[in-house]
């Protein structure tokens, strides 16, 4: 289990959080907060066995300042290993030997990218007082002025009591997208999976974000309703999702690991997962109904179709027909196409047509039914390695 110890890495000189967005993979990383100020989502495990604290404006400072120091290392580094200047070659050499210096890997990530993105962790930024998150946000800006995007997530519970006001000021100082975590837009499953917050609030904080002239992320959970709540998780979620209008829809599938509080409801069987195509299926219902102008993204190793991507509303057809596509396959085809994305074989729906990387699935399935496990067992254990 992890410890608030165990996850502060100090050396050599500033801490990292455990997470970040997936589409922040090449983001400087500073951590304004430490862990979860909620931690009861029932179907997450990253902050379990923590504690939540602020850190002070002096503490996130000092760590801004710890990682220019290592982008100038770098930077001198580049001239004295002969690139000329190139800081990305420099932070090349860095990152292909062994991993060691987990910031110093972080700052040569951000500058072999071009270093120009940030993100604040950890699960809720904006709970920090204004005056301090603009103070933190301004060092930023000073230390690094090339960023063109500093980003954060934050709880919608906590966004829904900021004013405007307080969020345009926020929005000037430097921070420039937040990732919120909807999941669903239906309150009985919102109450059941202990979100912390309600329809309502999500839809206010997503509006006074957007009034306020951020870039808002929105992640949809397909599946987290199981079986009893996804007629009311479906169209509840897509209407939330209209109501706010994001710039991004991010859809992250439910996966259920024995880390996780779900877990136990999983095993005493008062929680019943959807299988796959009906994960699946959702997403078509919930992409059926959204009138936005938002860009979908299935940018999550968890989902089965990852290709299921565009700007709404005229990329809403592409979409489904994607998963028409998908639903239309045989069930051997479909089950081979599951197993295979979680092998990792397959990343496309058209990658079926090699019929090497086929057949190669195929062999697997059937050496499986063999054995007499359970496939959908064993996908399940294969989707553990994701999280």
């Amino acid at each position: 289990m992890r410890t608030e110890e165990s996850e502060r890495k100090t050396a050599p000189g500033f801490e990292l959080g455990p997470i970040r967005p997936p589409s922040e993979a090449y983001s400087l990383l500073i951590r304004a907060t430490r862990n979860c100020p909620w931690n009861k989502c029932l179907f997450c495990h990253c902050y379990k066995g923590t504690s939540f604290s602020l850190r002070s404006v002096e503490e996130i400072v000092h760590d801004i300042d710890e990682a220019r120091e290592m982008r100038d290392y770098i930077v001198e580094a580049s001239w004295r290993l002969g690139y000329e200047g190139d800081e990305r070659l420099a932070a090349a050499a860095i990152l292909s030997q062994p991993y060691g210096d987990a910031c110093l890997h972080n700052v040569a990530l951000f500058l072999y990218a071009g270093g120009k993105s940030a993100f604040l962790q950890d699960s809720n930024t904006l709970i920090m007082r204004t005056p301090d998150l603009v103070a933190v946000l301004r060092h930023l800006r000073d230390a690094f002025p090339d960023l063109e995007r500093v980003t954060s997530y934050s709880r919608s519970h906590t966004a829904a009591h900021k004013t405007v006001e307080e969020l345009k000021e926020i929005r000037e100082a430097g921070l420039v997208r937040i990732h919120i975590g909807l999941e669903t837009g239906y309150d009985p499953l919102l109450q059941y999976i202990q979100k912390g917050t309600t329809a309502a609030q999500q839809i206010a904080a997503g509006q006074k974000i957007v009034e306020a002239g951020f870039s808002l992320s929105e992640y949809v959970m397909p599946g987290m309703g199981g079986q009893a709540m996804a007629e009311g998780h479906v169209r509840e979620t897509a209407r939330v999702l209209n109501e706010i209008n994001p710039e991004f829809i991010r859809l992250r599938s439910l996966h259920i690991k024995p880390t996780m509080p779900l877990w136990s409801h999983l095993q005493d069987g008062a929680f019943q997962l959807q299988s796959e195509d009906n994960v699946v299926r959702e997403i078509a219902g919930i992409v059926e109904r959204l009138d936005v102008t938002s860009y979908l993204k299935s940018d999550h190793i968890l989902n089965l179709l990852m290709e299921i991507e565009g700007k709404f509303p005229e990329d809403k057809s592409a979409c489904l027909a994607i998963i028409d596509g998908y639903l239309g396959l045989p069930d051997e085809e479909r089950l081979n196409f599951q197993l295979g994305r979680r092998m990792g074989y397959y990343e496309e729906l058209s990658d079926l047509e090699d019929s090497t990387r086929f057949d190669t699935v195929s062999e697997a399935l059937q050496r499986i039914r063999e054995r007499s496990d359970n496939v959908e067992e064993v996908i399940r254990r294969l989707k553990d390695r994701f999280i």
